[in-house]
């Protein structure tokens, strides 16, 4: 077995060109990903994959020689966009982790943060996303074992992808607290809450918007959760008995996902707890495994939202501030599922005040056909079936009515 260690010296593991990949989100090995980007300068050109930041580590100056790529803007890494030193590769995340397994990315080192049980086994612990994948082919792998990462069931560390060094953490996992939730939010929550009925199995994203919508479903009853990722959202849920995971068709009983993002309230909570699966993005987000699911309610947001329907989170003015992330997966597969039901969220105006229902998107990450329903704190635009001048009027419906004339106003501009 490798020597642990407590620190890392990378000036003789790597080298020009490399591909390094480390763990996102939660699951940043932070002890490992700080002592590269301190020692950067002194190191030969090489590339990084990253995914959502939510850690400090990359809010300096890094060195030019490190390129920054990813599959969305979540997060810190919006930091490295505003300055241009990230390449966003624009891809499903089911498909963006799936290029690791058939190797058309091909990691050179991988850097990851592991639990370790006290018989020795070890777990990715907070996220079973691409990470193992890349391990497989890497000419080395790096972890940092961290007493404080919960041991999750799922996402057990397989026995034939070798770790060549192992280093102790020297801080905790990062977390992320939920945001306090506002007025807006509050609004779109009632809205969305009208739209998912008792035995609904619910995915979501990160942010006050799916956060104030879990927070309005206490009176339901037997939720269900398969979802991307989970936070402490789901801990109030399961506690208040509105999650029992029992009507999902698949995995009864077990609350699925792929990362766990939250505070250490949920770290413990999901520690050996076998009623908690962190599973790969191939169950996760494969359309095959949530067309079984039981009406599975996909709740995600946007930036933008077209009068046809069609939904951009992806740009805005041209740059790149989000993701497709697993928003189309989800989408598709909440249309497949029995009494599934696809939820676009957003405010519909901007902290600059400006529409966010606009006239035609810039950057098409949903596409108008896959489109069910959007919701804003004005109300529910149902979309399904419903064809292009009858969009339009139900999504100037939802828009602020400050927007109202300026939207149909275009719409019998492009009308005549």
């Amino acid at each position: 077995m490798p020597d642990r260690t407590s620190r890392i010296d990378f000036s003789d593991l790597i080298r020009d060109g490399d591909l390094v990949v480390c763990g996102q989100a939660t699951a940043e090995p932070v002890t490992l990903t700080e002592a590269l980007i301190a020692q950067a300068e002194d190191l030969p050109a090489f590339r990084m994959m990253v995914g959502p930041i939510f850690s400090e580590t990359f809010s300096g100056s890094c060195a030019p020689n490190i390129s920054f790529q990813s599959y969305g803007v979540i997060g810190h890494a919006r930091r490295l966009a505003r300055v241009g030193r990230l390449d966003v590769i624009p891809s499903n995340y089911s498909a963006f982790c799936a290029d690791f397994a058939a190797h058309r990315h091909r990691a050179d080192v991988v850097l990851v943060q592991l639990a370790e049980a006290g018989d020795g086994r070890l777990s990715a612990g907070l996220s079973n996303d691409y990470v193992i994948d890349a391990a497989r082919g890497a000419r080395l792998v790096i972890a940092e074992i961290n007493p404080d990462t919960p041991f999750t069931f799922g996402a057990e560390w397989p026995e034939d992808v070798p770790i060549h060094t192992r280093v102790a953490a020297r801080h905790s996992p990062v977390e992320l607290a939920s945001p306090p939730l506002d007025d807006v939010s509050r609004r779109i929550a009632a809205h969305a809450a009208g739209l998912i009925t008792d035995g609904s199995t619910l995915q979501f994203g990160v942010g006050r918007i799916p956060d104030a919508i879990l927070s309005s479903l206490s009176h339901a009853r037997n939720l269900g959760i398969h979802s991307g990722l989970i936070n402490d959202a789901v801990v109030d849920l399961i506690e208040r008995g509105a999650v029992t995971n029992a009507e999902k068709g698949i995995d009864a009983g077990i609350t699925v996902t792929n990362q766990v993002i939250g505070t250490r309230r949920l770290y413990r909570w999901v520690h050996e707890n076998k009623a908690v699966a962190v599973r790969p993005t191939s169950h996760t987000h494969g359309q095959s495994v949530l067309a079984r699911i039981n009406r599975l309610v996909a709740i995600n947001s946007a930036l933008q939202v077209g009068l046809d329907g069609s939904v951009n989170s992806e740009t805005l003015n041209g740059v790149a501030i989000g993701a497709i992330g697993g928003q189309l997966d989800f989408v598709r597969g909440a249309n497949v599922s029995a009494g599934g039901r696809a939820i676009i969220a957003l405010p519909a105006t901007a902290s600059d005040g400006t529409s966010r229902i606009v006239a035609d998107v810039e950057t098409v990450t949903t596409p108008r056909a896959d489109v069910d329903a959007i919701v804003t704190e004005w109300g529910v635009a149902e979309l399904r079936g419903c064809g292009l001048a009858e969009r339009a009027r139900r999504m100037i419906a939802i828009a602020a009515p400050e927007h109202h004339d300026v939207l149909s106003e275009r719409l019998r501009g492009s009308t005549r």
